[in-house]
């Protein structure tokens, strides 16, 4: 049986980290978190905020309407509360596609 990489995922991103992943200013993660009830951060006693997966998932979610179909704050929050299920399974798709997009081109720089 061939060896299979796994992703290593944690369980919780700091704010830098997530701010990396979406390269924004903290202050639009905040934003965003107070506008959308998906987003639940956790805070440690400093009050820090710790992202889970599922957190970054609706965020990635949320950048997609947002940023790159155009959709307003209000018509996002609308589009989530009625399409979650959908939404999901489409970032899912679009996630795999990134995946498969970056190992092709690594395999086009081997040749």
């Amino acid at each position: 049986m061939p060896y299979k990489d796994r992703e290593i995922s944690k369980l919780h991103y700091t704010m830098g980290e997530v701010t990396e992943m979406f390269q924004v200013n903290a202050s639009q993660i905040r934003f965003y978190e107070r506008e959308f009830d998906i987003l639940q951060p956790k805070k440690n006693k400093k009050g820090n905020r710790l992202f889970s997966p599922e957190d970054v998932e609706n965020l990635k979610i949320i950048f997609h309407l947002v940023k790159e179909k155009g959709y307003t704050l209000q018509g996002a929050k609308e589009y989530l509360k009625g399409n979650r299920s959908e939404i999901k399974e489409n970032q899912k798709i679009i996630d795999s596609l990134e995946k498969l997009k970056k190992f092709l081109l690594e395999v086009k720089e081997q040749l």
